[in-house]
């Protein structure tokens, strides 16, 4: 083989390919089987989830190919933004209760209980 076929060679990309299903396969272990308390598994897997987020960023999505040869300052601010808003509007939409029953009532055993009282 010449030594442009070896410089073709996604190494990169490939090692970045192995280190998150690597991560991956961790953290489905702390979530599944490990045995340590909710808080712990919830950290560990915070800090995979960022250190995987630095590999897609840095060995896939080219974060550092601009014409200085450093990062993509405004993509990268955007985008923690975006990430931001879409965090924050998921917890709030799941930790304030929020209901299909508009109409304020009970489910249909209590409306039947209310329907039977009245008659």
């Amino acid at each position: 083989m010449s030594s442009e076929h070896s410089e073709g060679f996604p190494k990169k990309h490939i090692v970045g390919f192995i280190a998150s299903i690597v991560l991956t396969i961790v953290a489905a272990w702390a979530a599944l089987s490990s045995g340590l308390p909710t808080p712990w598994i919830i950290t560990a897997i915070m800090v995979l989830a960022v250190i995987q987020a630095c590999i897609q960023l840095f060995m896939f999505m080219h974060m550092t190919e601009t014409d200085s040869g450093g990062i993509q300052v405004g993509n990268m601010l955007q985008a923690f933004f975006v990430a931001a808003v879409v965090v924050a509007g998921s917890i709030w939409t799941m930790s304030f209760g929020y209901s299909h029953n508009h109409d304020g009532g009970g489910n249909d055993a209590e409306m039947e209980n209310h329907e039977d009282m009245d008659h």
